[in-house]
């Protein structure tokens, strides 16, 4: 998958198709307009920018979302463990846990985790 790297009023706008998706165009420039203080011509921009980026699409006047927001974040943190720890989770969880220190709620939860998401031997 490639690197979809937003910026932050690109996600603040891809927030709000997310949280009001599947949406008119017309509907999101309004909500645009009173919630980011944009004009239709900055809303439509931004949206090809984003349509571009794989995230959303604009077919007949309704916008809908081609990345829910749980697979965008799935894939940033992905991105973000693979580019600062060569790909590992126990060397992000170590610096993570260098300067903050894990609570038994936080520990149970990383053990249902890994359960889950264990490999099979075979």
């Amino acid at each position: 998958m490639p690197k979809i790297g937003l910026t932050e009023v690109e996600a603040r706008f891809a927030e709000l198709i997310w949280n009001c998706e599947p949406i008119s165009s017309g509907a999101l420039v309004k909500l645009c307009e009173t919630e980011l203080s944009w004009k239709k011509s900055t809303t439509y921009t931004m949206l090809k920018r984003l349509e571009d980026k794989g995230l959303f699409a604009n077919e007949s006047g309704k916008v809908r979302a081609l990345m829910r927001k749980d697979e965008y974040e799935s894939e940033q943190s992905r991105q973000f463990v693979q580019d600062t720890f060569g790909g590992s989770l126990p060397k992000f969880l170590a610096a993570f846990t260098r300067s903050r220190k894990l609570n038994p709620r936080e520990i149970e939860e990383f053990r249902r985790l890994i359960d889950e998401h264990k490999e099979e031997s075979t």
